[in-house]
């Protein structure tokens, strides 16, 4: 797969800036081969699938085309649903993000049409929507089409599928021949849009990218429905239950990269970002540690992961779902190797749920949804864990000298061996409770915070001279937790409220009891709502 990056292909800095803040270093095959075909102004057969990355390839084309001085619409994209005609608008206004004057406008059924025409009065210079509804505003004239000079119809087969074609057809009517450009994409070509090319382009370029039966290998498949700002949370949970001996997590973005790199290496793991703006130098020194195991996880973009071959990765993690359906075969098929099981996570945030169900239908595989696993659940692990190392240790070395001293212990002590055993196990886990009586005796349900936080309250405000930062140093300080964690910090003149991660309430309310703020001791505890 020869690729290609952004910036070979002759684009505007505004909209090369707006691809690198993205994220994206190279085109997926589609984008490269049509956005230069597109730009160039013949009109355009493109076959693909969906998630191969083609809204980007009809969408930085028009944005060179548009003339932000010119209030006028200048191009129509017709799309079969309201969702896509959503998703495809947001991702053409990202693009657009440093073009000023240029105005995206979705329109669909199903939202009202007044607001609709207050927002077409304002001016829009591209229009994305849905047949129908882009239909009515035509016959009210709300859309006019004299400027109009691209017309892109996207998912033509979905669109003719769902009985839009005379209405396609009727659209097309409207807008001058003169100069038009006309694009379509489909996934697949019958009949009907053979004859709509035929009667409304002129000597079109066909652009084929037949993607290739993709098989996934011996791997297991899970997904968690995942919030943007609980995705750290998940991943550090999940890799503490299972615990793989190597791990590759992938980012859509190097800006992802570093930021995770930095989250986990805060944390205590093992990790290391891998992505193109980093020299050869410092990539093959991160590529080392990790064949070596020295490097456990392993954070990259799919650019930079193409030369990894290491056979012990034994769990993948998409922290992003990948842009490419093909991308996700590549990015999982990096585990699971030479007859060994792996395990694939796909963090996804609500809608993108639909972006996996296209994945599952492309590569004929499953993945199944799983419940994240519980601060429980990994201490439960985590204590197996050592019982089973304790088991090889019993059974293999010889612990007389250790015995000795046990019993020395027991007979000097009023310790039970039982006491001992259980003490030692604590040390072992790392200071886990595996009790929850500690935990209860908090009660952190009615604190007032937002979802997902606990309200803390500190006896300690402005009148004892101390400002916001004060408080969030102590919390972080005392505590290890990250401070950018730390939520709203409420100062009053006598006392202070403070929100953290729920996941960090009990612990915070632990590090600061002999904690001291400006030199003063406090007290802190749950906020009580009344």
């Amino acid at each position: 797969m020869e690729t290609v990056r952004f910036d070979q292909l002759d684009l505007y800095p505004q909209v090369l800036r707006a691809i690198a803040e993205m994220g994206f270093e190279e085109a997926t095959p589609i984008q490269s081969q049509a956005i230069p075909v597109v730009m160039s102004g013949v009109d355009v057969i493109g076959q693909a699938q969906t998630g191969t990355g083609k809204t980007a390839s009809f969408g930085i084309p028009v944005l060179h085309k548009v003339d932000p001085n010119n209030k006028k619409t200048q191009v129509i994209i017709l799309s079969p649903t309201r969702e896509l005609a959503i998703q495809v608008a947001d991702e053409i206004r990202k693009l657009a993000k440093y073009m000023h004057g240029v105005k995206i406008l979705p329109v669909y059924g199903g939202q009202e049409i007044s607001r609709q025409i207050k927002a077409l009065k304002g001016g829009a210079q591209i229009i994305i929507g849905t047949p129908g509804r882009v239909m009515d505003h035509l016959r009210r004239k709300t859309i006019r089409c004299e400027a109009v000079n691209t017309i892109v119809l996207d998912e033509a087969d979905e669109m003719l599928n769902m009985g839009f074609r005379e209405d396609i057809e009727t659209i097309l009517e409207y807008i001058p021949e003169e100069g038009r450009q006309t694009v379509l994409f489909s996934a697949t070509m019958p009949k009907p849009i053979l004859d709509i090319t035929k009667k409304y382009q002129h000597d079109a370029v066909t652009i084929k990218v037949v993607k290739k039966e993709l098989t996934v290998p011996n791997i297991e498949q899970y997904y968690y429905d995942v919030k943007r700002k609980d995705k750290i949370e998940v991943l550090t949970r999940l890799l503490d239950y299972y615990n793989p001996k190597l791990s590759l997590v992938f980012c859509n973005t190097k800006r992802m990269v570093d930021e995770l790199t930095e989250e986990l290496q805060g944390r205590g793991y093992f990790a290391e970002g891998l992505h193109g703006d980093m020299k050869q130098t410092q990539r093959d020194r991160v590529m080392r540690g990790f064949r070596t195991g020295k490097t456990e996880i392993l954070i990259a973009t799919d650019v930079a992961a193409r030369g990894i071959d290491v056979d012990d990765v034994e769990a993948v993690f998409n922290y992003d779902i990948p842009q490419d359906d093909e991308y996700y075969v590549h990015r999982i098929g990096r585990t699971g190797r030479a007859g060994r099981t792996g395990r694939a996570f796909t963090f996804v945030k609500g809608k993108e749920v639909y972006k996996l169900k296209d994945i599952m239908r492309y590569c004929k595989t499953k993945i199944v949804a799983m419940p994240i696993p519980s601060t429980d659940d990994v201490a439960q692990i985590k204590a197996e864990k050592v019982m089973e190392e304790i088991g090889r240790i019993i059974d293999e070395e010889n612990l007389k000298d250790t015995i000795d001293i046990i019993e020395k212990q027991i007979n000097e002590s009023d310790y039970t061996a039982m006491d001992i055993a259980a003490a030692f196990l604590k040390q072992a886990l790392g200071q886990i409770n595996l009790d929850n009586d500690r935990e209860d005796s908090f009660d952190f349900d009615n604190t007032g915070a937002e979802e997902g936080m606990v309200r803390l309250f500190i006896n300690i405000g402005k009148k004892d001279r101390v400002k916001p930062g004060d408080i969030l140093g102590a919390v972080a300080g005392e505590s290890g937790m990250p401070g950018k964690l730390v939520g709203a910090i409420d100062m009053y003149d006598k006392y202070t409220f403070v929100e953290v991660p729920r996941e960090y309430g009990k612990e915070v309310l632990e590090a600061m009891k002999n904690a001291k703020i400006k030199g003063r001791s406090v007290n802190m505890e749950p906020a009580n709502q009344k």
